[in-house]
């Protein structure tokens, strides 16, 4: 069993997911999403002996990044997305904020790109386009502990919406039979949104992924 652990916190309007990982024994993590209280989120992981030196970010939408900014400005973590999402994180009418009420916009330090590795805090993350929810929404997995960070892609038994701006729900099915489903299915999903669950589980009760792909045409 690897000694890469995760932890997650819930925190916003919409119970948004954000996660923690690390290795054993070692005090700097990386955060998946900021979904608001970016001060409040790093006081607490401080507050138990970590040290964010990363946060990434499945994607643009307001209930992910509201608390991006004031996380970088409260610790040493630089923040990173998918390229394909730049124009999303920096319109706050295209993220939702605008809509939600609090106008967010986010400048990354970092863009990635489809496929690439990166490691951090001594674990290697895998970039996967899942485009779908937004152009730009993306997954990271980590395989050597067979974890999958889903955002907001594919739910325990559902999907992510894309009815929102540049969401498309044919892209989201072929991201997710293409990219999601091919992995092994003990594979442990962890969604922006809702409890974790197993590539296999969504393979069999997924309404959505379950008959295959005609249920997207």
């Amino acid at each position: 069993m690897a000694d890469i652990k995760i932890g997650r916190m819930v925190i916003g309007a919409v119970a948004t997911n954000s996660y923690f990982l690390y290795r054993e024994g070692n005090s700097e993590c990386v955060v998946i999403d900021a979904p608001d209280k970016g001060k409040e989120m790093a006081a607490a992981l401080k507050k138990n002996g970590f040290e964010p030196i990363a946060l990434l970010l499945t994607h643009g939408h307001f209930d992910h990044i509201w608390g991006a900014s004031e996380f970088r400005s409260a610790t040493s973590a630089k923040i990173y997305a998918l390229d394909k999402e730049q124009e999303l994180l920096e319109n706050s009418t295209l993220n939702v904020s605008a809509q939600s009420g609090r106008p967010t916009t986010v400048k990354v330090n970092r863009y990635l790109k489809d496929g690439e590795e990166i490691e951090l805090a001594g674990i290697k993350f895998r970039i996967i386009a899942t485009p779908g929810h937004t152009v730009g929404s993306c997954c990271f997995y980590v395989e050597e502990a067979g974890f999958l960070l889903a955002g907001d892609t594919l739910f325990q038994e559902s999907v992510g919406r894309s009815d929102l701006p540049t969401g498309s729900g044919a892209t989201l099915g072929r991201s997710i039979q293409e990219k999601l489903l091919v992995l092994p299915e003990d594979t442990r999903v962890y969604p922006g949104h809702g409890d974790e669950t197993t590539i296999g589980h969504e393979k069999k009760y997924n309404p959505f992924v379950a008959g295959g792909e005609d249920i997207w045409e």
